[in-house]
């Protein structure tokens, strides 16, 4: 990962849209190339820091190479598109990201979560966050520090929990998931592979429906377990049964005999790969695409 580097002496830019002695000139599209133009010296950039667009400014704070004096005023610019470039810019500072992480926007404090520069520092700010969905996102990271899964599998929020159980690797953070009361955070552990035979089995006679049915769509069975879901009362558990991918074919041509004969019929005209069942996703809510769209206004101001 690189670093920002402060930059000083008299190093200067002569390319277009910029003057001889390193002033930018000319109208925001020429500067704007210049922001985006590889060749910039990192004097220009932190000239164009300063910039009256928007968009040269945003241009600048996506730019890995970009200096930390022009990086600096750019995590506290008005304009919260270009917060949010900096926020997702790799190269950006520690100390910079724990200002983002905690910015009014939360499309801003969204793309920190995102950033791999993120440390434990950063990472113990967003397990402390009131934005449940900040703390969500923490709940995805694969190498969580131990300490805070523990903290988010006691998170008041059954999302947080939800999408914990269903991205930890911990085994311990697994067991304490198990027991947890709310049914949508055990079908989150049913989605998890890190899961063992054991826990697939309790899962696999979990009171709940939508846990089964997502147990029997993510992940492989035992043989037993499959046997008990063939009788399962839920006419959804066996429908998940006959048309998932994960399950064997002499467990699905039991299930040509099926009392539903939409469960039958199903199971009797299953093709490998022919997209049979719908994947189960965990929700994610951390990144957004350019430009227009629910929840985010129009492009970035010039």
């Amino acid at each position: 990962m690189g670093k920002q580097q402060d930059v000083g002496g008299p190093d200067r830019h002569s390319g277009s849209g910029v003057a001889a002695d390193g002033t930018t000139g000319g109208g925001v599209d020429a500067r704007l190339a210049v922001a985006q133009d590889p060749a910039t010296t990192q004097m220009t950039l932190i000239d164009l820091a300063s910039d009256p667009s928007a968009v040269v400014r945003k241009a600048v704070a996506a730019r890995t190479d970009a200096p930390a004096q022009a990086l600096r005023p750019l995590a506290r610019d008005h304009d919260r598109h270009v917060r949010e470039a900096v926020a997702r810019n790799p190269t950006t500072s520690i100390g910079n990201l724990l200002l983002l992480v905690k910015d009014a926007d939360r499309w801003v404090r969204w793309a920190v979560a995102g950033n791999p520069a993120c440390n434990e520092s950063v990472r113990r700010v967003m397990s402390e966050a009131p934005d449940k969905e900040l703390r969500g996102l923490l709940a995805e990271t694969r190498d969580l520090e131990p300490e805070l899964a523990a903290r988010l599998a006691d998170d008041v929020s059954p999302e947080v929990r939800e999408r914990l159980a269903t991205h930890t690797h911990d085994p311990d953070v697994i067991t304490v998931l198990m027991a947890d009361r709310t049914a949508r955070v055990r079908k989150g552990l049913a989605r998890n592979p890190r899961t063992t035979a054991a826990q697939r089995s309790a899962l696999a006679q979990d009171p709940v429906v939508d846990v089964r049915v997502a147990l029997v769509l993510a992940v492989e069975l035992d043989d037993a377990d499959l046997r008990r879901l063939v009788d399962d009362r839920s006419v959804q558990v066996r429908m998940a049964l006959a048309t998932s991918e994960m399950v064997p074919p002499h467990i699905r041509q039991a299930l040509g005999n099926d009392p539903d004969e939409m469960v039958a019929g199903a199971a009797r005209n299953f093709r490998p790969g022919a997209g049979n069942a719908a994947v189960v996703r965990a929700p994610r809510i951390g990144h957004r695409a350019s430009g227009t769209g629910r929840g985010r206004p129009g492009g970035t101001r010039r």
